[in-house]
């Protein structure tokens, strides 16, 4: 099969690549680089052996989309691309729901132009809003906090519909938690540009030097040490949840919805010390007040995914620390 990954050299995309290409996949990239760089496709190849196909463009771009799927008989997609940052989607709203929304729009109707209708789409927790049960379940009612949530959401909804509007469409929307760590390897790894927004990176920027001081947003929530609690999963163990959901919609047609965690909740300063202990550094640190659009506790009940996708997370903690600041010192 040669598959398609929208945002393919993005932090979850390039480790998604790495496990399609093991399990004998074809893979076609395209990406704008906004938010990666043109070496991982390089550091991809290198890692598995095997080639792959790029392109440098906007999935908002419909005659990029269709070049593609006129040189390449796409079999399926895996669409990552869009906007990805909470507190920005909160000041830039127009941008996520230009972006994201409209991405996926194009995406589909070229998809359906060349009659390829099979389609996983990194959706996100965030869907589950503010939900007080935890852990989440794939069967709640979905609610959003900030617009990068809504736009995950709204995205769901499109890909529902349209699945019910015509059965042939193949459906697996991959509600991630909180992906972390980096490719053992360290030659890929999460290294956005500028200022991280995500904690890991953050973390791991101001262990190296880069950057001075942790802000730890909020340290009075009802958590056993007042800071957020969140499902790490780490990033190899995600990208072959992609995987597994290929070979799902090979079997049987449908829409699929799973949760991708672990069901193992971490808390900010769980996530610190740990990282402290495993690298043997020190990660400067202070509280801040919250952030707009913050839940306290965000975790999965992954028990479907395993049942249906034979799908189960395996990497540690101490594994996803230890990796991530692996990957930084390579690539200092």
């Amino acid at each position: 099969m040669k598959i398609l990954v929208t945002g393919g050299t993005g932090y979850i995309g390039s480790h998604t690549c790495v496990e399609l290409l093991n399990e004998g996949y074809e893979v076609v990239i395209i990406d704008n680089l906004y938010n990666s760089k043109i070496e991982t496709v390089d550091y991809i190849e290198k890692i598995t052996g095997k080639k792959v196909k790029f392109y440098k463009d906007d999935c908002c771009d419909k005659e990029a989309l269709r070049k593609i799927f006129k040189e390449n008989k796409i079999d399926a997609v895996i669409h990552f691309a869009g906007y990805k940052a909470v507190g920005e989607s909160v000041k830039l709203p127009l941008n996520y729901y230009h972006n994201n929304l409209g991405s996926a729009i194009i995406l589909c109707e070229v998809m359906k132009e060349f009659n390829c209708k099979n389609i996983i789409f990194s959706s996100s927790a965030t869907v589950y809003g503010n939900s007080k049960r935890v852990p989440f379940k794939e069967t709640y009612k979905l609610s959003t906090t900030n617009p990068y949530g809504t736009t995950k959401m709204f995205i769901e909804r499109i890909l529902t519909d349209l699945h019910i509007s015509d059965e042939d469409w193949n459906v697996v929307l991959l509600r991630y938690f909180n992906p972390i760590g980096a490719h053992p390897s360290g030659l890929i790894g999460e290294d956005p540009n500028g200022i991280p927004n995500n904690l890991m990176p953050y973390v791991v920027k101001v262990a190296t030097g880069e950057l001075e001081c942790l802000s730890i947003f909020g340290n009075d929530y009802p958590t056993k040490d007042g800071t957020g609690v969140r499902d790490y999963i780490h990033v190899v163990d995600l990208a072959v949840g992609h995987v597994k959901a290929l070979e799902k919609i090979q079997k049987d047609n449908g829409l699929f919805i799973y949760n991708l965690g672990t069901g193992e909740g971490y808390s900010v300063l769980d996530i610190v010390n740990t990282f402290e202990r495993v690298n043997k550094v020190k990660v400067n640190h202070k509280f801040a007040p919250r952030r707009k659009g913050d839940i306290a506790t965000c975790l999965a009940d992954p028990s479907k995914a395993e049942k249906e996708l034979n799908f189960k997370a395996t990497r540690t903690l101490e594994e996803m620390c230890r990796d991530a600041y692996n990957y930084a010192v390579k690539n200092r």
